[in-house]
């Protein structure tokens, strides 16, 4: 369910759709960052996932962060480097709430 909910949001093998959740998160991280998308970030992240369809293989799944997975290495990762929480709206939280059908926590 998690890779039909990340397409569903217009991640897609053949890129962003126009009019979509994503385009809208492309366009606001853009703006936020002086123009482009970050590497790393979550319109990267999640596209990348959405091209290959490997949330669920990523840790990214409908019940939660898999425990090991490279999901929760980069949850451990983000938190380390946030004083030790997720912050809302980082790709961590905005991957894992796209993966169960939400909007992003933006």
């Amino acid at each position: 369910m998690s890779d039909q909910n990340v397409h569903n949001a217009g991640f897609t093998p053949s890129g962003i759709r126009g009019g979509s959740l994503a385009s809208s998160m492309m366009s606001q991280e853009a703006r936020a960052s002086g123009g482009g998308v970050h590497s790393g970030g979550p319109t990267a992240t999640l596209q990348e996932m959405g091209a290959r369809g490997s949330t669920h293989s990523s840790g990214f799944t409908s019940s939660g962060i898999s425990s090991g997975s490279q999901a929760s290495q980069m949850m451990s990762q983000e938190a380390r480097s946030h004083g030790g929480e997720t912050p809302r709206g980082g790709t961590t939280s905005t991957v894992q709430s796209i993966s169960m059908g939400g909007k992003g926590g933006r």
